[in-house]
């Protein structure tokens, strides 16, 4: 069968949470009966091979921001042209996101000329996103109606999501699915010492000498909860903020709220790309913060939770839903977090190892990459092995029944 993926910028992969799903997807392929097919987001239309699988360039003019918009209906329209012109049968087309929605209609009646399946991963509520305006929101909400409306199955990485889904929709019966997003288990492997001494010296940050947080800079993550409790509170440890920081409208209200750059803990130290490197620097934090409430699996947070002595979580649905019993919970309400600190860092050794062992055994038993793709792989041929049997009929609500 042929796996067709868009959505994600392609691979290889460079670390985005899309772009490593499809890398690992590809990579740690099991099965000899799928075949993928990746759009990349390129200047040009050449083809390759990665993880043994097709990847296609789609050259996509720089339009702003409905970039992303188009190079998703480009890829949809490289995705037609390929299965049309190669007469192949069998055919999944697998979207990433909820951006082309006013336009999936139209190709949805064309491939089902073609026998065509259309699964979709909404994501999370990107519509909630504080860094879009009214306008482009309200695209957003309607965008994701729209593939709902028009998917054959709806891919959920969080329960959460998939719960929504089937409320918020209910009028559409969509088809539903929960597969989560992967992560490592393994530990950090640095081959150069001198490279984590580097940076250590250079952040003067030590060893369990640091709480630490890792995501994008953007309101929705409570930037201002995690900054503003920790000042409050009386610890002679650090925070260190990996982020894309930048002196924006966002990073300048932060500043006014907090005056963050008055207290010598608060550590802003850019983007870590090196991903052995982040890894050492997780586990080397005494703690972890997730202030994330945006929807979804978020791929920080598990990665947190495989290799972080001690995570401290914001006490939403989607994290509650991966962290469970292995992480200790905050609320936005004011002295929450600073108190949740200071008992944090009364516990004995024994009950932050139990907290870790938790954590550990969570996504090990449900969030690793192999155990992940295993669900995919399994969720692709149990579909196209009912369709082909038969072919004439909409077999995707019994199979994924069964």
């Amino acid at each position: 069968m042929d796996i067709f993926i868009l959505g994600s910028k392609g691979i290889p992969s460079n670390y985005g949470g899309f772009e490593t799903f499809v890398e690992k997807l590809t990579e740690k392929k099991v099965s000899t009966e799928i075949k993928y097919h990746v759009a990349c987001m390129s200047d040009s239309y050449n083809e390759f091979f990665h993880n043994n699988a097709r990847c296609f360039n789609v050259a996509v003019p720089n339009i702003g921001s409905a970039k992303a918009v188009l190079y998703d209906v480009l890829s949809l329209k490289e995705c037609y042209s390929y299965i049309k012109r190669n007469k192949l049968t069998n055919c999944t087309i697998y979207i990433l996101a909820c951006r082309i929605g006013p336009f999936l209609s139209y190709y949805k009646w064309k491939l089902n000329q073609l026998g065509v399946r259309i699964y979709v991963n909404p994501d999370g509520h990107e519509w909630k996103r504080s860094k879009w305006n009214k306008a482009i929101r309200w695209y957003w909400k309607y965008s994701e109606k729209l593939m709902i409306k028009n998917a054959d199955i709806i891919i959920c990485d969080s329960k959460g999501i998939q719960n929504y889904i089937q409320r918020e929709y209910a009028h559409f019966h969509p088809v539903t699915d929960f597969i989560a997003y992967g992560a490592d288990l393994e530990r950090s492997k640095i081959l150069d010492p001198l490279i984590l001494q580097d940076w250590i010296r250079k952040n003067k940050i030590s060893k369990n000498g640091y709480y630490l947080v890792v995501g994008r800079f953007v309101p929705e993550n409570n930037y201002e909860t995690m900054i503003s409790e920790f000042m409050r509170s009386t610890s002679n440890k650090d925070l260190v903020i990996i982020s894309n920081v930048e002196s924006n409208d966002f990073y300048n209200e932060l500043l006014l709220k907090t005056n963050f750059k008055q207290d010598n803990r608060i550590k802003f130290v850019g983007t870590v790309y090196n991903q052995e490197l982040l890894k050492k620097i997780r586990e080397n934090a005494f703690a972890y913060f997730h202030g994330h409430e945006v929807g979804g699996t978020n791929p920080s947070l598990l990665e947190a939770l495989a290799s972080t002595r001690l995570n401290l979580l914001l006490d939403v649905v989607f994290n509650r839903e991966v962290g469970e019993n292995g992480a200790l919970y905050f609320s936005k309400e004011k002295d929450n977090l600073a108190k949740l600190i200071a008992s944090s860092e009364q516990m004995d050794e024994t009950d932050i190892e139990k907290l870790q062992a938790l954590a550990y055994q969570r996504i090990a038993e449900n969030y690793t990459w192999e155990y992940i793709i295993g669900q995919y792989e399994q969720l692709f041929e149990t579909i196209a092995a009912v369709s082909k049997s038969n072919p004439s009929s909409n077999q995707t609500k019994g199979a994924i029944e069964v």
